[in-house]
């Protein structure tokens, strides 16, 4: 009985202390929320505060404005792209399965509900807060494009394909894998695609690739 009285007191104690990363991911979480309800511009640091249920002293100590609270927004949901397309992911993969990969984990990024929505109101609004274009710019279309580049021009030195300009390509890339169906999500012609779809596509947007840059199918020069 003394040993469970002992657990009890325990468990009535005060509550373990959430770490500095635990509470930025909670604010994160929140301020995508907040974004989304109620646009760049009507978004208060407060606002997000209450709704993580963190102090505005704790707040601001983490993320001091709220341009870099979209900032820190738009990171952390590329982290995990980066991390779904890590070399030491993917380097062990044949050459069209981690292509896949990689486009999979794109059209995830990039037609996931959220991330659309975070794009329309960047949209909406980056004329009126130019910070907001260039943190989701820097933050996102060029670490994404930076990536998928660095992966194709590997594949380049290896001599697997051949490519006159891997950025180029890369933006090829993103394109055909997102931009349609994106863009008739935006416009409300359509829902979402599903994991499903967006797995089949990158298969397909895989093949179409490989066929026209592997070294050994492409037409000798004349």
């Amino acid at each position: 009985m003394g040993e469970i009285a002992e657990k009890t007191r325990r468990s009535r104690g005060r509550p373990p202390i959430r770490s500095d990363e635990e509470t930025r991911h909670l604010i994160l979480e929140a301020a995508s929320l907040e974004f989304r309800a109620n646009g760049y511009a009507s978004t208060t640091m407060a606002a997000v505060g209450q709704r993580a249920g963190i102090s505005t002293k704790t707040m601001y100590r983490l993320i001091p404005t709220k341009a870099d609270l979209f900032k820190s927004m738009c990171s952390e949901r590329i982290g995990r792209f980066m991390l779904a397309i890590d070399e030491a992911v993917i380097g062990t993969l044949e050459l069209e399965a981690a292509l896949e990969r990689i486009l999979c984990a794109y059209g995830n990024l990039a037609l996931d509900q959220e991330v659309i929505a975070i794009t329309r109101l960047v949209t909406s609004e980056s004329d009126r807060f130019p910070e907001l274009g260039a943190a989701f710019y820097e933050g996102a279309f060029r670490r994404t494009r930076e990536a998928i580049e660095g992966w194709l021009r590997r594949q380049c030195d290896q001599g697997v394909i051949a490519l006159d300009d891997p950025g180029v390509a890369a933006d090829m890339l993103r394109g055909m894998m997102v931009m349609e169906p994106q863009r008739a999500v935006m416009l409300g012609q359509r829902a979402a695609p599903d994991a499903e779809e967006i797995a089949a596509r990158a298969r397909m947007c895989a093949n179409l690739f490989l066929t026209g840059c592997r070294l050994n199918t492409r037409p000798a020069a004349h």
